[in-house]
C-alpha cells in the first residue's frame, strides 16, 4: 500500500492520524447503529423476523445469492485521513454540484431541510453531525467524510459531498492489484484472457466478497482500491441489504459486523468467562434478549496471506486461482456503542 507509514510522516501528520483513527472509531459506532442496531429494530417493529447471517456466509470466498431486504439499512461511506485531490475526480465523482451545502441538498431532494441544515453540522465537533450524517446515507450513492481543504482549521473533518459515483473501471482496479501483488508487471491481459478474469475475480476476494455480488459492494472495493494509490489512509463502509453486513475496508484489513443469535446457554458460559452474572452480561452485551436468546454484534476480521501481499523478492510470480487470499484473524463478540466500558469477547462461530 502507498500510504505513508508512521515513521514515515511528520510530527503534525502523526497528530492529524491520531485524530482520524479516534474519529474513525466513532464512525464505527455510529455505523453499527444506524446499519444493523437500527436495521434490527425496523424488522422487530414491524413484527418480522430479523434474517440473521449464517455463518458459513461469513468464511472466505463464500457465494451466498440472497434477496434484498427493505427493511435493512444500506449505504456507502468513505472516510478519507487526507483530501482526495482535484485530479481523482474523472473515477470519484465529487464536483460542486454533490457538495454538502444547502442549496444542493434541497437540488438533490435528499430530505426535507427546511430549518434543519447549517454548515457547522457538517463537522464531527458538532452535536448535530449524527443527524445529518444519518440523513445523508439514505441518499444513493457514496457520501465522503474527509478534511475540508476551505477549512483554514488544520485537522478539521466533516461531510464534504454525498452522491458521489464511483465509476473506475473493474478491469483498472484489478490490474492496480495485479500489479501491486506482482502478478501483473504490464496490463490486465498480459498473460491472456484467463488469467485476466481470474485477476478481475481475486480482486473481489482481496476486498472479502465474491465477485457474482451486487453494484453498491462493487462500487465499494473499486472506491477502496483506487484510494489506495494516495499516500493517506482511506476506509471505506459499506452496508448491504442483501447481506446483512457492515463491512470496512481499511489499512488494517477487511472486518465485517453482522447480528447473530446467542442461546441461553452459551449467555450462560459467555457471562461465566468474563466473571459477570448473566444479567449485566445482557446488558453489556446484547442489544436485544428474549425468552430463549439474545442478540449480539459479532466482529470477523480477515488477515492477508503470502499469495494476497507482494512477494519478498519483488519478482514477477503466477496466479493460483485455487489459493484463498483471505483468513479469519479475530472473532469477538462487540458491545454496542454505547457501552464503552466493555471490551470485546473472542467467540469461535465461523467455522463451528
Amino acid at each position: 500500500m502507498p500510504f505513508l507509514r508512521r515513521n514515515e510522516i511528520g510530527w503534525n501528520e502523526r497528530f492529524r492520524r491520531c485524530v482520524y483513527f479516534f474519529l474513525r472509531d466513532e464512525l464505527d459506532g455510529l455505523l453499527i447503529s444506524e446499519g444493523l442496531i437500527k436495521s434490527y429494530k425496523a424488522f422487530k417493529d414491524s413484527g418480522e423476523e430479523y434474517p440473521f447471517v449464517e455463518m458459513r456466509e461469513l468464511k472466505p470466498r463464500a457465494r451466498i445469492i440472497g434477496q434484498e431486504y427493505a427493511k435493512h439499512s444500506h449505504f456507502i461511506l468513505i472516510f478519507n485521513e487526507g483530501t482526495i485531490p482535484n485530479t481523482a475526480k474523472t473515477y470519484i465523482r465529487f464536483f460542486d454540484s454533490n457538495k454538502i451545502t444547502k442549496e444542493n441538498l434541497v437540488n438533490l431532494a435528499i430530505f426535507d431541510l427546511k430549518e434543519l441544515f447549517n454548515q457547522k453540522m457538517r463537522f464531527f465537533e458538532d452535536t448535530a453531525f449524527p443527524i445529518l450524517l444519518r440523513e445523508l446515507l439514505k441518499s444513493d450513492y457514496a457520501v465522503i467524510v474527509q478534511q475540508d481543504p476551505t477549512i483554514k482549521a488544520r485537522y478539521r473533518y466533516g461531510l464534504t459531498h454525498c452522491h458521489v459515483r464511483v465509476d473506475w473501471p473493474v478491469s483498472a482496479a484489478a490490474e492496480d492489484l495485479g500489479k501491486y501483488l506482482r502478478y501483473l508487471s504490464r496490463d490486465i491481459y498480459e498473460k491472456g484472457e484467463k488469467v485476466g478474469e481470474l485477476i478481475q475475480q481475486k480482486l473481489y476476494e482481496y476486498y472479502g466478497f465474491h465477485h457474482t455480488v451486487g453494484g453498491r459492494r462493487t462500487a465499494a472495493l473499486i472506491a477502496a482500491r483506487y484510494l489506495a494509490r494516495f499516500h493517506f489512509i482511506s476506509t471505506v463502509y459499506i452496508c448491504s441489504s442483501e447481506s446483512r453486513t457492515l463491512f470496512r475496508l481499511a489499512e488494517q484489513g477487511i472486518s465485517k459486523y453482522v447480528l447473530i443469535k446467542l442461546s441461553n446457554n452459551e449467555i450462560k458460559e459467555l457471562a461465566q468467562e468474563v466473571n459477570m452474572s448473566e444479567t449485566d452480561f445482557a446488558s453489556s452485551y446484547l442489544i436485544d434478549q428474549t425468552e430463549n436468546y439474545g442478540v449480539g454484534i459479532f466482529l470477523v476480521s480477515y488477515e492477508y496471506n503470502e499469495h494476497s501481499t507482494p512477494p519478498a523478492d519483488g519478482k514477477i510470480r503466477e496466479l493460483n486461482p485455487d489459493y484463498q487470499w483471505l483468513n479469519v484473524d479475530l472473532q469477538l463478540l462487540v458491545p454496542p456503542p454505547s457501552r464503552g466500558d466493555s471490551r470485546p469477547v473472542h467467540i469461535s462461530r465461523v467455522y463451528s
